[in-house]
């Protein structure tokens, strides 16, 4: 029996969600994002165009992370200080975590490889300060399923940058979360696995020093899709970005690539296919607010937009295909579209929030390989 072409090209999806079932859970994980002066964004499960949230009570100036379940619901929120329930609460001991939403990745949120309960909240102190990498534990069991934390602020190593990435493990189960020391050229690669958090990381000593001025710890770092390059922003002096392989069997950081200056680069983020990365870059004590795509086969540099903001910040990768920029106290995020193109374009005022303003960050999730 012949099958007409439309029935097909309809019935394609179809098949690739049964076949790519890790895509799809990506996608839904990563499907309700909480930012900035209490704004949000739901993206729908068919990949369309996202709608502003509006329930947020979180203020943050810079990075916030957010743990939703398997179907794309939320579970709790967090900008590294606080941490609010889905009903939007302040969680009993939800106050003193020892992050601050005035680092660039202030907070990253880690199931529990093992458990369906417990989540994992790292953060980060601003510009190298003394509170350094810690982790706060989450079981949501408590507090009538709302969720409350049972241990807070264990300290891993201190001080830190304001960079804070994580992958998942080469085999599927266990997270890798990747900091960077402070006043030294070293990466920490921390394992989480069922049984918690590993006690020591495997170091990589590679690539610049990220030292001087508190401010010089300001910029973020990302995985690309595929788990294998990492990528930083170093924000002041540095004036760059860099780029590295990464092994996710070992948490092994090597092979450093740079490309610069670009002044106060802050934001970093891989296009969907990994070919590309785009930076976001404000000039000397802000006003020239540019979005630069590198070309990572050739090394090609290209700004592909300019922001009528002084300052834009964060990039993230959306499951919609596009890359969304922050832009300091607007009420439009800047979207980078059809990224994996050399044509890719910017649209400044691309993407309304409803009547909520954004400040420097967006939120922080787990890499997905595929």
């Amino acid at each position: 029996m012949k099958t007409s072409a439309s029935f097909r090209f309809a019935l394609l999806p179809l098949l690739l969600s049964l076949l790519l079932p890790g895509a799809a859970l990506a996608q839904r994980e990563q499907s309700i994002w909480l930012f900035g002066q209490q704004a949000g964004l739901q993206f729908p499960a068919d990949g369309g165009t996202p709608t502003p949230l509006l329930t947020s009570k979180m203020a943050t100036y810079e990075g916030s992370a957010v743990a939703t379940n398997k179907q794309g619901q939320l579970l709790f929120y967090t900008n590294g200080e606080n941490v609010f329930n889905r009903q939007h609460q302040i969680m009993p001991n939800g106050r003193k975590l020892m992050g601050s939403g005035s680092s660039t990745q202030s907070a990253l949120i880690v199931p529990d490889p093992g458990s369906g309960n417990i989540f994992y909240i790292f953060t980060t102190s601003a510009q190298g300060g003394p509170n350094g990498l810690r982790y706060s534990t989450l079981d949501m069991t408590r507090d009538n399923g709302l969720g409350d934390l049972v241990r807070l602020n264990a300290l891993l190593v201190a001080p830190v940058a304001e960079k804070l990435a994580a992958v998942r493990h080469q085999n599927g189960r266990d997270v890798w979360v990747v900091a960077h020391r402070w006043n030294s050229n070293a990466f920490v690669s921390y394992l989480v696995t069922p049984d918690g958090v590993a006690g020591r990381p495997v170091m990589s000593n590679v690539g610049s020093m990220h030292a001087g001025p508190g401010r010089n710890a300001i910029g973020a770092m990302k995985f690309s899709p595929n788990g294998t390059k990492l990528a930083l922003a170093l924000w002041h002096e540095a004036n760059k970005y860099e780029v590295f392989d990464f092994d996710r069997s070992t948490g092994q950081v090597r092979n450093p690539r740079s490309y610069g200056p670009y002044p106060e680069a802050y934001g970093v983020e891989f296009s969907p296919d990994g070919s590309k990365l785009y930076g976001s870059s404000n000039g000397e004590g802000g006003g020239q607010a540019q979005i630069y795509q590198i070309d990572l086969k050739t090394g090609q540099a290209a700004v592909i937009g300019k922001s009528a903001n002084r300052k834009v910040g964060s990039l993230q990768r959306a499951p919609d295909g596009n890359i969304y920029v922050s832009r300091e106290d607007n009420p439009f995020l800047g979207v980078i579209k059809n990224p994996n193109a050399a044509e890719a374009t910017y649209v400044d005022d691309g993407l309304k929030l409803g009547g909520r303003r954004g400040k420097l960050g967006l939120p922080n999730f787990i890499t997905e390989p595929k």
